[in-house]
């Protein structure tokens, strides 16, 4: 009998246990439930690789995004948009991708990585030759031969830098300065380097110029001097946050964030 009665109690604890559990779970999603009901939203970080010709634009538009949106964290990594490319491509958790160049966008259209039809052409951009403020004897592209520096984005991974040399090659200068030149791995860098006087001029992209109150801008390139100057936009394919990160980039879209590219310089598309 009492070897029965032990039994009894020992199956009855688990029992109450079970029931302990069930009860614990329940309440776990009775207060999920109740977050959802109260609108409370899943903290959440996106990761957006952005050429650095956007930096002023995007961190403004991010201010603005983040009061409407408290929930989303948006992370940015800017750089040369050849190097944001490559680190995509190997694997890099990026969410969204704004690039300087259509080329290093479509690659990875190609590789899968970004759906087309999550992608678009933002702003536009011009470039420009800049020198020192208080500098006077550089005035147009054909007087940069009179020049000892001249910097410029390294081509084959900055487009400012690819859309210089081609302006140059198509003024049939770029034989006269290729041994002047003084290779940047972005467009900032270019700007600091005629910011401290160390170039002599350098080729940089308008709403680069337009930040800077130590340099001027003396001449703009031909439009038909170099490739279209397009910023592609789109969704990272393996996003680990693709609903946040479709909203983020119909953000981008909208009339709010043209206009603060607008303001920056950016040239809107028709």
């Amino acid at each position: 009998m009492k070897r029965k009665y032990s039994n009894y109690l020992f199956y009855l604890f688990i029992l109450l246990l079970i029931i302990m559990s069930g009860c614990s779970s329940s309440d776990n999603v009775s207060e999920q439930e109740e977050q959802k009901l109260q609108g409370v939203e899943e903290k959440v970080e996106l990761t957006v690789s952005a050429a650095a010709s956007l930096q002023n634009a995007l961190n403004e538009i991010k201010e603005k995004y983040t009061n409407e949106h408290p929930n989303v964290k948006i992370n940015y990594n800017f750089g040369a948009s050849g190097a944001l490319q490559q680190q995509i491509s190997q694997g890099a958790p990026v969410d969204i991708f704004l690039s300087a160049a259509e080329d290093k966008f479509e690659l990875l259209i190609e590789q899968g990585l970004i759906d087309k039809k999550k992608s678009m052409d933002l702003v536009g951009n011009e470039i420009v030759l800049v020198v020192p403020k208080e500098a006077t004897s550089i005035k147009t592209f054909k007087d940069l031969t009179k020049a000892e520096k001249i910097s410029i984005g390294t081509p084959e991974s900055v487009p400012a830098g690819k859309y210089a040399k081609e302006t140059l090659e198509k003024m049939d200068i770029w034989p006269a300065v290729e041994g002047k030149i003084v290779y940047a791995k972005d467009v900032r860098q270019v700007l600091t380097y005629v910011e401290t006087n160390n170039v002599d001029a350098g080729i940089v992209y308008k709403t680069d110029a337009f930040i800077s109150d130590k340099v001027k801008i003396v001449t703009t390139a031909d439009e038909k001097s170099h490739s279209p100057i397009i910023y592609p936009l789109g969704v990272i394919k393996n996003s680990l946050h693709a609903k946040e990160a479709q909203q983020f980039y119909e953000y981008l879209q909208c009339e709010t964030s043209i206009n603060i590219l607008e303001k920056y310089g950016f040239n809107k598309l028709n």
